[in-house]
Formats: structure tokens, C-alpha cells, sequence
């Protein structure tokens, strides 16, 4: 690897937890902060329409290497002061296969600001965090965050064998494709999102070669790491391994699914990595779900790992981008030994395992999800498909269930399935305003360590910092 193997590497959680000012925290004190890549684009849109009041985009604007570009998406979107608490955000288009600009320089854009500020007053290195199953935006948004210095990309929920090849090109300014799924399409159909750096760089922009961030897969199997190895076009410098009680997406259990009685799948031996074959292949590796205590941190090492990966305790201390309502609320259940975090089969639209804690007001409450008029805002997640004309389409099974079946989806793909895009948006204070009046409703992800969260906070001293959290880890 290219920097000093961190023992602690804090997780790229949700939309915005895992934000600047958490990443920034922790790599200050000598870890490695990583920002979360997922929707950025939206994030960055709608701090720029509440007002920016603290002027950080805006500083970290005036520095983005060109300028028109910047310029445009102030022009878009700024609104001085904010805009009004019962205005709706202005949509974003969502992604498709083919290009369009302006969601492009969004991306690259709003992925520099977020490591500008990340790294700013430091010179240590920050990470990013993307989800494969997000495949549509990744090429504009990893050139933005190399642009701004990025140190490592981190890159969970699929198996991301391009990526490499993607970071190789990117720094030298090269075009890069990458090739998307599409449900149903043949092997001649043209299925492949392409972005050219050369079309955006502004005449005044520097041509120098980025620097090739190290890139970091999260994995949940040895067999994995090999598969990665053997087929990827570039260099892979380690693998994060993460568990079953990590939050967020977990990978669906291997063999047939087994449920618990109250719906859970079961996880069992085929699921535990080999460790001793990670230690053969070479590369360092960090362990992640549930190693927030510092005996786990002790028992990684010991165990030949380079350290671990630490979402949950991060996700609940000060610089977390959850709002401080959430927050705390989230503690009390904790202290009161409600902290209870399910991981549901079917909620979210990718058909991967999703960890959600309980909280009331929030999705993971049955009245909550009931009252949410299904429609699909955002389209993160939208399953991109072959139409009987030969076009492509795309669908999610968490929309309006009548426009999911017209485009071919099964009825009982929906059962269960949750606006995760949105949801995630509101737990950091950016959720949309309802055509009723009513914001959009959260949805809490956390991981099994949730409940442990009275070993760095009491009910009189609720609240704590990243600095906490990684002096605590490293005892």
C-alpha cells in the first residue's frame, strides 16, 4: 500500500454519516477517515439549497481546479440563507447508461468537496466508500474525488472487478468504462457507462497525473479475494473482510436461505472466512462487524489482520452526520437496553440483507411504513432492465407497485421493500419534503455493536467524540 497501514479504518457509512467532518476527525489522530461516496450528488445539492450557512462547500468550491464548473452548480443550486422549511429540495435526475453532463460534473464536484474538507488542516490520508450495487454514477465520482487527493477507494455491496482498472486510467486522465448490469440483456447489447475526462477539464486545468488512490474491496469470503486477484485489471492493495453484524448491506447468506423465527437469515459456517488463506495470499486485510471494543481489536491483530473497520461507534459520535435528535434517540434506546438492530431480508431494493435499528417516527415501524406513499424520488437503486424493444428501462421494487409490475417486475419482489435512498437522506437532516407537508421518513442502519454503546457513553455523558472512539479501540 501506498500510505501507513491505519489499525483503525472508520466506516463509509450511509448517505452522509460517514461525512467530511467525521473523516476529517479521524484522520487527524492518525487513522483512516473515509468519507461516504453514496449520494453526494443530492448531498452536495441540498446543503447548497439550505444556504451552505457555514461556508464550507463554498470554501471548498473556490479551490475545485475548474472554475465554470463550480460556477455552474452554484448557480444551480445555491440559495443564499436557505430555502424556506415547508419548500420541497429541487430533484436531481436520476442516472442512466447514457451520459449527461451535468449529472457527471455534479458527481465530480460534490465527491471533491467532500474529501477538499475531509483532508483539509491534515496531511494524512483520507479514504472513500462506494457501494457497487450503485454502479451508474462511479466513474464521474471517483474522478472527483481524485482530483481532490483521495488516499484509498473502499468499495462494498458486489464484487467491483473493474474498479482498478478504473483508478489506472482515471489518474493518467484516460477514459474508463464500466460495464453495468442490466437484467435480461444480451451479450451484444451495449451495456457499458463511459466517462472522459478530457471532455471537463477546462482550459486553465492542470493535465498532471492524479495520484492512484490504493484500492481497498470489502469482501465476506477468502474465495473472493482470490477471484478478485486473478481477474481484476489493476493492482488491489488489501481487502476489508466484514461479517454479518456489520450495519448497513450485508452479503446474503451462501447456500439456501434459512430464516430465524422472527425472519432473519441465518448465517452459518460457509459464511466465516478463512483467515489462514487471507494470511497466505499476502496483502494486509482489516476486519469489520462488531470489532468495537478494544479486546476485538487485540483479537484482529492477533490474528494477522492490519486492524479493523468501525462503523456503529463512529456513527454515533458528535461529528456523525446523523442529526442530533436521531442521535441521541438513538443512545437512550441503548442505555435503556432497547438497542435493537434487525436485519431484514427483503427491505431493501438491492435484495441484499439490510441491517435497520429500531427508533420510533421512523421505517422501521410497520404504521411508518404504511402511511409512505410509495414513489421512487432519488433512483439509487433502481435495477436497470432490457425492454421488450431492445432499450433499456429501469425499476425499483420499493416504487409505486403498479408501475413496477408495467415494466415487468413480480409482485412479489415488493413485498416488504423500503424507500432506502430517501430514508437514508433524512437521517442526516436532508430528507424531502412531502407533497402532505410531512418530511420523509428515516431509516436507521446500524450494526450488531449498537448495543454495546454504554462502554463509550453514560445516560449523564451521552456524548462523545471520534477521538474517544479511537483512544478507546486502541486502549
Amino acid at each position: 500500500m501506498h500510505i501507513t497501514l491505519p489499525k483503525i479504518i472508520q466506516g463509509g457509512m450511509g448517505v452522509g454519516v460517514s461525512n467530511w467532518r467525521l473523516a476529517q476527525a479521524v484522520s487527524r489522530i492518525g487513522q483512516l477517515g473515509v468519507v461516504s461516496g453514496t449520494g453526494l450528488d443530492q448531498v452536495l445539492a441540498r446543503r447548497l439549497q439550505d444556504g451552505d450557512l457555514g461556508g464550507e462547500v463554498r470554501r471548498a468550491l473556490s479551490n475545485f481546479p475548474f472554475p465554470q464548473m463550480a460556477q455552474r452548480i452554484l448557480d444551480m443550486f445555491f440559495i443564499p440563507g436557505g430555502r424556506t422549511p415547508e419548500a420541497p429540495y429541487k430533484t436531481v435526475a436520476a442516472f442512466t447508461i447514457k451520459n449527461h453532463r451535468w449529472l457527471d460534473e455534479l458527481c465530480i464536484v460534490s465527491n471533491y468537496v467532500e474529501v477538499f474538507l475531509a483532508r483539509e488542516g491534515h496531511a494524512n490520508p483520507v479514504g472513500i466508500n462506494y457501494l457497487e450495487k450503485i454502479q451508474l454514477p462511479h466513474l464521474p465520482s471517483i474522478y472527483g474525488a481524485m482530483l481532490a487527493g483521495v488516499a484509498v477507494v473502499i468499495v462494498g455491496a458486489g464484487i467491483p472487478i473493474e474498479m482498478p482498472r478504473v483508478l489506472d486510467a482515471l489518474a493518467r486522465h484516460e477514459a474508463a468504462t464500466y460495464a453495468i448490469r442490466v437484467q435480461g440483456a444480451k451479450p451484444d447489447t451495449d451495456c457499458q457507462r463511459v466517462f472522459d475526462p478530457s471532455l471537463f477539464i477546462e482550459s486553465n486545468g492542470s493535465l498532471q497525473p492524479l495520484s492512484r488512490p490504493d484500492f481497498l474491496p470489502i469482501i465476506s469470503a477468502d474465495s473472493l479475494a482470490t477471484m478478485l486477484l486473478r481477474r481484476a485489471g489493476g493492482s488491489v492493495e488489501g481487502f476489508v473482510i466484514e461479517g454479518p453484524l456489520a450495519g448497513g448491506h450485508n452479503a446474503p447468506p451462501r447456500g439456501q436461505l434459512k430464516l430465524t423465527e422472527d425472519g432473519q437469515p441465518v448465517y452459518g459456517e460457509r459464511d466465516v472466512v478463512n483467515l489462514e488463506a487471507m494470511r497466505k495470499i499476502g496483502l494486509p486485510f482489516w476486519l469489520g462487524g462488531a470489532y468495537g471494543s478494544p479486546e476485538s481489536v487485540r483479537a484482529a491483530l492477533a490474528d494477522g489482520a492490519a486492524g479493523v473497520q468501525v462503523g456503529t461507534a463512529f456513527a454515533l459520535c458528535e461529528e456523525s452526520g446523523l442529526t442530533a435528535d436521531v442521535r441521541r434517540a438513538l443512545l437512550k434506546r441503548a442505555f435503556a437496553g432497547q438497542a435493537v438492530v434487525f436485519t431484514d431480508p427483503v427491505v431493501s431494493p438491492t435484495g441484499f440483507p439490510f441491517k435497520v435499528a429500531k427508533l420510533e417516527g421512523t421505517l422501521s415501524e410497520a404504521s411508518v411504513f404504511e402511511k409512505r406513499r410509495k414513489f421512487c424520488e432519488l433512483g439509487y437503486l433502481r435495477e436497470a432492465y432490457l425492454k421488450e424493444d431492445g432499450t433499456i428501462g429501469y425499476r425499483c421494487p420499493a416504487e409505486q407497485v403498479a408501475s413496477y409490475l408495467a415494466k415487468g417486475g413480480k409482485i412479489e419482489d415488493t413485498v416488504g421493500r423500503k424507500c432506502v435512498c430517501s430514508g437514508l437522506f433524512a437521517n442526516i437532516g436532508l430528507g424531502q419534503v412531502m407533497p402532505d407537508g410531512t418530511i420523509e421518513p428515516c431509516i436507521i442502519t446500524l450494526g450488531d455493536d449498537f448495543a454495546n454503546i454504554g462502554r463509550l457513553a453514560t445516560p449523564e455523558r451521552p456524548d462523545y467524540t471520534a477521538a474517544d472512539v479511537v483512544r478507546y479501540l486502541l486502549g
